[in-house]
């Protein structure tokens, strides 16, 4: 691999953790009620992500819809075969309570995403029905169609699903 291939996944990777942190922090920055500083997080994180995207571009990470859903099945499965249960066995034996459970709710529902985008890619071009899927605040459980009472993963009530259209 080529240093400039290096380079483009390494300016992805901190592209795309930059988002996600500046949302983090806008989130506090709102619930401590600084709503500018909230919109600067907010704006920086979307800055942060036409990066992030331009890179994968170039580094050839864009396919079709089929591959890019390949693509996904194959990255969740490798999270919660390989990866996650690494990371929980060493929590455990580092009696890392926090860690441990972090890491198991997202095994968990890292087993759902890749069982949704393995529907999703068998059902490609025979599109039917649309909806909309619910996302748990709390553990990340995906779900089609409606919120469940209780979410399978961490218990948490119906009211900690959010709506993704």
């Amino acid at each position: 691999m080529s240093k400039t291939m290096e380079n483009l996944q390494e300016a992805f990777a901190g592209e795309s953790q930059a988002n996600r942190k500046y949302l983090a922090f806008a989130k506090q920055a709102d619930a401590e009620g600084f709503r500018q500083a909230a919109k600067l997080f907010r704006a920086a994180a979307e800055a942060e992500t036409v990066h992030a995207h331009s890179h994968l571009k170039v580094m050839g990470g864009i396919g079709s819809t089929q591959e890019n859903l390949k693509s996904a099945v194959a990255g969740e499965t490798h999270e919660f075969e390989i990866m996650y249960p690494a990371m929980i066995a060493e929590a455990e034996q580092e009696k890392d309570a926090k860690a441990v459970r972090t890491f198991t709710f997202a095994n968990e529902v890292e087993k759902v995403h890749a069982g949704l985008y393995q529907k999703m890619l068998d059902s490609l071009g025979k599109e039917g029905e649309t909806f909309d899927y619910f996302v748990c605040s709390v553990c990340g459980h995906t779900v089609e169609k409606t919120a469940p009472e209780k979410c399978v993963v961490c218990g948490a009530g119906s009211r900690a699903f959010f709506q993704v259209s």
